[in-house]
């Protein structure tokens, strides 16, 4: 799978993902320059996993977002649909549980957590507002949603640059040091296909969260979208 617009299958993507585990880290850090450790720090913030809590980290991968939840004292479950990513994050992370957890069909029980997120994976989802009712139904209520994902930036020349390199650069780079470099051209048009801050955060209060605002990093390349699973809802 290689183009943005097809169906999203979750065997077509979790196939794709197997096929990058090994490096994929390493190919964020890369092809984000750097980027990604701080996106990571800032998701860390905003989840504020607390000692006792129960956090769901939805297209968890290898785990590296996971980390410091578990560092926080938080009970953390890392969730994805690629058993080679959770393969090697079990392999890499044996202190955290890896499970196959698909969006669309959560196989846990109504409000059993305290927080749920998910990095980066949001737009490989091909029936979002099914995941958002699947993340709100495992929620406790009052629990807390926390999305970061790809969004637009909000200065033009920015923006220009930013979809010239996603285009132009990221490509030929991943066929420089990825095994798979055509799910990488898939990920650079899901991410210019991917709706921006505003009409995600519509997405999100639709689906019955609470309280729903958004927090750009990197001039808008990436969004960290919060909701609150109302009480008694």
């Amino acid at each position: 799978m290689n183009r943005a617009q097809l169906d999203k299958d979750p065997g077509d993507v979790a196939s794709m993902f197997d096929a990058v585990a090994d490096r994929y880290d390493l190919m964020n850090d890369v092809l984000s320059l750097g980027q990604t450790r701080r996106w990571r720090r800032v998701v860390a913030d905003a989840v504020a996993a607390q000692p006792g809590e129960k956090v769901l980290d939805l297209a968890a991968g290898t785990g590296t977002s996971s980390v410091p939840f578990a560092q926080a004292g938080a009970d953390v479950i890392a969730g994805d649909i690629s058993e080679g990513m959770l393969d090697v994050g079990r392999a890499r992370n044996p202190g955290i549980r890896f499970l196959y957890a698909d969006a669309l069909d959560l196989p846990f029980d109504d409000g059993e957590f305290d927080v749920v997120t998910i990095s980066f994976g949001f737009r490989n989802v091909n029936d979002p507002e099914r995941a958002l009712a699947q993340m709100r139904r495992v929620l406790r209520p009052g629990g807390r949603l926390v999305v970061c994902e790809f969004s637009r930036p909000v200065l033009g020349p920015l923006d220009t640059v930013y979809r010239e390199y996603l285009m132009r650069a990221l490509p030929p780079v991943a066929r420089l040091i990825s095994s798979n470099p055509a799910s990488y051209e898939y990920l650079a048009e899901s991410i210019r296909a991917w709706p921006g801050q505003d009409a995600l955060a519509h997405v999100i209060a639709d689906s019955g969260f609470d309280r729903v605002q958004y927090r750009n990093l990197s001039g808008g390349i990436v969004a960290i979208h919060r909701g609150i699973r109302p009480a008694g809802a």
